[in-house]
């Protein structure tokens, strides 16, 4: 009786006496790619396969970070400022001596008296906002994706009104005599500036604090007897933290903000991208030991990758306002939501939540004699980073093309916190006694400490050894503006 394997041995020997291949060797010589690629068709060694699915969960936490940011800037601002001055829809801080370096916000206007609140649809229902007349402001969702404009670019067209803000969810009959908007999410941000009055010594805060105290903020159904009287805490002078976490607190407010907010806000895919680092609405968020130490690296490295591609630039050069200037448009050219040509900017959406907050059409059109303006720069006219230990000048030519004001003010490059120096207020407006040269230019100085010949009234102070940015803010941007037939000399270093 035959054995299997002489049988075998036989038949492999008529194959190749008549030529034929074995069957085995013709699957090994037209192996698929991938199959050639991956191990020549066999599992992984385990201890390969267990660390390229930690790098993918790394990845994943990257992706989320960077995706999520938008988001997680605002909540960082509400924590902060619920924790400093209380919570409510009757609750509005208002910075009433302008807000300065101990205020630690993402590139803040020192120049403007701001005002700002967090605001829960899911726990009030339909908001009522009565804006004053002659506000700068918006309102967003907490994504910072914008709702509306308020004032001169906004349907109340400065003229103050009533806006109704409606929850995601709502289904019911919107009555008529609002400025009517829904939201993506429960959470919305309010945020309005106004303007301060050109005073004898500088700029006089009171009527724009005045201005900012008319606001009121009641629920739709509630009736007058018993809303909540409004409160305007005085925000200025207090040391106060609003910065996004810095550690694995990241993912638990995260984690939160899925849990609070409805499908809706948030696409599938970006939701699987949660879901593939445990974050899923209404289950538990219990990562293990690595899965925490992965979430650490990535929260510590995202930051650095973002910075990185802010440091390095465009490769299309978008983001520089002019073709002989430094000056950099964070905006890189789309528009406030980010759009490209055909794409979401998600870098460039990134580079801005890490050093700035709240973006709308405003900020972003090239509206006339309305909107505004905020080229920067990080280089001085050579191409070199602005260093806080050397003296620099910014000459600007005579008439700035700001039919409100313009100001010009100093950034940390990482997180846009204000250096915090004996200053405090590293900004300096058109409304503040700034000395002139004879053909009406101004000159602004940086430097640690005060440059010989610089007036005081010009100059801002640095910090020695630390990179900053220089942001030129132009309120009621004029047509010069756009055309480029006004714009902002380079940053001299003088020493």
């Amino acid at each position: 009786m035959r054995t299997g394997s002489s049988i075998l041995t036989s038949a492999l020997l008529i194959s190749s006496l008549y030529g034929v291949a074995p069957a085995l060797a013709q699957q090994d010589q037209a192996a698929p790619p991938l199959l050639k690629q991956i191990n020549n068709g066999n599992w992984l060694p385990q201890k390969e396969a267990e660390s390229l699915r930690d790098e993918l969960f790394y990845q994943h936490a990257v992706q989320a970070y960077m995706t999520m940011q938008p988001a997680l800037n605002v909540i960082g601002m509400r924590d902060g400022s619920e924790a400093a001055f209380g919570k409510g829809y009757n609750v509005l801080p208002i910075w009433k001596d302008r807000m300065d370096s101990r205020a630690w916000v993402p590139t803040p206007n020192a120049d403007v008296i701001y005002s700002m609140s967090y605001l829960d649809l899911k726990e009030t229902g339909p908001l009522v906002v009565a804006a004053p007349p002659n506000v700068i402001g918006m309102f967003t969702d907490f994504f910072q994706r914008t709702i509306t404009d308020v004032g001169l670019v906004g349907p109340d067209r400065a003229r103050g009104g009533l806006y109704l803000l409606l929850p995601p969810d709502y289904d019911g009959e919107i009555p008529q005599g609002y400025f009517a908007f829904k939201s993506k999410t429960y959470n919305v941000f309010l945020f309005f500036r106004t303007v301060m009055a050109k005073g004898e010594n500088g700029p006089d805060p009171k009527p724009a604090v005045a201005l900012a105290e008319q606001t009121r903020i009641y629920p739709l159904w509630v009736p007058e007897k018993d809303v909540k009287p409004m409160q305007f805490p005085n925000g200025s002078g207090k040391r106060v933290n609003m910065m996004y976490p810095t550690d694995n607190a990241y993912w638990s407010k995260l984690k939160a903000f899925v849990d609070y907010e409805p499908d809706s806000t948030i696409n599938p895919e970006l939701r699987g991208v949660l879901a593939s680092i445990g974050i899923i609405k209404g289950q538990p968020f219990n990562p293990t030991n690595q899965q925490q130490e992965l979430l650490k690296k990535a929260v510590e490295t995202a930051p650095k990758m973002i910075l990185a591609t802010r440091q390095l630039g465009r490769p299309d050069g978008r983001q520089l306002y002019y073709k002989d200037r430094q000056y950099e448009n964070t905006w890189a050219g789309g528009t406030s939501e980010w759009l490209q040509d055909g794409y979401l900017d998600v870098n460039q959406r990134a580079s801005y939540f890490q050093f700035a907050y709240s973006s709308a059409s405003a900020m972003v059109m090239r509206t006339l004699g309305a909107g505004s303006k905020y080229p920067f720069t990080a280089r001085d006219a050579n191409g070199e980073f602005l260093n806080g230990s050397n003296t620099y000048k910014m000459h600007l030519p005579p008439h700035p093309p700001a039919a409100l004001f313009w100001a010009v003010t100093a950034y940390n490059v990482t997180d846009g916190t204000m250096p915090e120096t004996p200053q405090l207020l590293p900004s300096i407006n058109g409304f503040n006694k700034v000395a002139t040269n004879g053909d009406g230019s101004i000159d602004i100085w940086f430097s640690p400490s005060k440059p010989a010949g610089a007036p005081d009234s010009n100059w801002i102070q640095t910090v020695g050894g630390r990179n900053f940015l220089a942001a030129l803010r132009l309120y009621g941007t004029g047509v010069e503006f756009f055309d480029q037939t006004w714009k902002p000399d380079d940053v001299v270093k003088v020493n």
